[in-house]
């Protein structure tokens, strides 16, 4: 039922957009910060601390998720694992937010365009040394593998659990690099832990889906560039990972962007971003269809 499960959770959250407000999840950041208080030591949180950290709020899910079993012949188990999913995803509905900075584009209304961008960037867009179409269209590949591909991974690995373990990274991920940015820059070191645990769990999602994003464009310039992404690897291992979907992502789309106006290359940069990150989700459904498939025959 774990795939009835992920599509319906898919297809609910289509329907559900006026919820969305409720899985910002805010009423974990004070547990972030009494966590990094109590498990700091001189040189901040260690990976420990921050696996322990993202392990106390799974628990009681994992749990749950173990007690329903096959009760009732799985219903009650396949009804927890579409709520867990659905608070999963997020925090915010990606492909709203590309359609929202798109039409603030349309509509010549700068400001509000660079509010929305800074959203998807999780900062200032304008501060960013690359340009903004750029840095815009790099954020939406790599906030999809935060916000999608990685929740569908985890759930089809460990249940409702795994979905959520993700999610709780991600957002501890977050606050780490909002708490760095207020404090200063030499606050950051003391929580590197928080995006070094969140890049152990993105790993191999983000690898995956690098994949269907060469599926879902050109995919000779996608390998193209998956090349150039493993001879440049930057430092830490989550921006090695979100440099290899930002490259990647972007081979996938150039050559669909050849040839248009100037004048309209931003708004079309961000939809067809969003319209490679749709199709490579379609293409691990239907992966993930066939091997369910392929096990019920075996």
């Amino acid at each position: 039922m774990s795939v009835l499960a992920l599509l319906l959770a898919l297809v609910l959250e289509r329907g559900l957009t006026h919820l969305f407000h409720l899985r910002e999840l805010r009423w974990l950041d004070p547990w972030f910060d009494r966590a990094a208080r109590l498990l700091g030591g001189a040189g901040g949180v260690t990976l420990g601390g921050a696996a322990l950290t993202v392990l106390l709020p799974v628990l009681p899910v994992s749990l749950v998720d173990h007690a329903l079993g096959s009760r009732l012949h799985g219903w009650p188990h396949f009804v927890f694992a579409v709520l867990v999913l659905l608070v999963s995803f997020g925090p915010r509905d990606l492909r709203d937010e590309v359609d929202d900075y798109a039409a603030a584009l349309e509509r010549g209304e700068r400001e509000e365009a660079l509010r929305l961008a800074g959203e998807l960037l999780e900062g200032d867009a304008a501060s960013r040394g690359a340009g903004r179409r750029e840095a815009v269209e790099e954020a939406i590949f790599v906030q999809a593998n935060n916000r999608i591909f990685g929740v569908i991974f985890w759930f089809l690995v460990l249940g409702p659990a795994g979905a959520w373990a993700f999610r709780v990274s991600d957002l501890m991920r977050r606050r780490a690099a909002f708490e760095a940015a207020r404090r200063g820059a030499d606050s950051a070191s003391g929580r590197a832990a928080a995006p070094l645990l969140h890049g152990l769990f993105a790993w191999i999602p983000a690898r995956l889906a690098a994949g269907a994003y060469a599926l879902a464009g050109s995919f000779e310039d996608a390998v193209g560039s998956w090349r150039i992404a493993v001879d440049r690897a930057a430092e830490g291992l989550l921006d090695r990972t979100e440099d290899l979907l930002a490259r990647v992502g972007k081979a996938s789309l150039q050559p669909s962007l050849a040839g248009l106006d100037p004048t309209v290359l931003d708004v079309a940069t961000a939809r067809g971003a969003w319209r490679i990150v749709r199709r490579a989700a379609w293409i691990w459904l239907a992966v993930v269809a066939a091997l369910v498939l392929a096990d019920k025959v075996t």
